[in-house]
């Protein structure tokens, strides 16, 4: 029973990778009719979406067979990491690995990011209605912040490029 849960869980979760690699491609698409010089669709650009839907799809196995051993640290660490551990050996062994996944445009991979973020956000937020308040006002300070060092360090940047 265990067994078939996993191979249920896996089976799900390697269907939703196939859909978030489908809407970067959606993405990457909708991006070159607006801008015609952008990254182009080619061949590459399938095969870095589908390593990296095989980096992601290790990742999660690696998560789901060191769930069952002893150590809370690996058992805790979390899949996101994983992926990155495996995308990181994959990519530092062969320079093929690099150049097909430089073909994916890195807008369309940080718009289904966020997108999923937003989405995985708003499923809790009970949860974040329970922390106080004050948090928001944090929040506000947080996102200026980032905001006005982003600006101000985009502006010194183009004004030492002297453009």
């Amino acid at each position: 029973m265990i067994r078939e849960n996993n191979f249920y869980k896996l089976g799900r979760d390697a269907l939703i990778l196939v859909l978030s690699v489908s809407l970067v491609l959606f993405v990457q698409w909708i991006k070159l009719l607006k801008n015609p010089k952008g990254t182009p669709i080619t061949g590459d650009t399938f095969v870095g979406l589908g390593l990296l839907w095989l980096f992601s799809l290790i990742g999660i196995v690696i998560s789901m067979l060191l769930k069952r051993t002893p150590w809370k640290v690996v058992q805790g660490f979390p899949i996101l990491g994983w992926v990155s551990i495996v995308s990181l050996i994959f990519c530092l062994i062969s320079p093929y690995c690099v150049r097909v996944i430089n073909a994916v445009d890195f807008l369309s991979l940080t718009t289904s990011v966020l997108a999923f973020a937003g989405i995985s956000v708003t499923h809790r937020l009970k949860d974040l209605s329970k922390i106080s308040w004050k948090i928001l006002i944090v929040a506000l300070f947080v996102f200026f912040g980032m905001y006005f060092m982003d600006t101000l360090i985009s502006q010194i940047a183009l004004n030492l490029s002297g453009k």
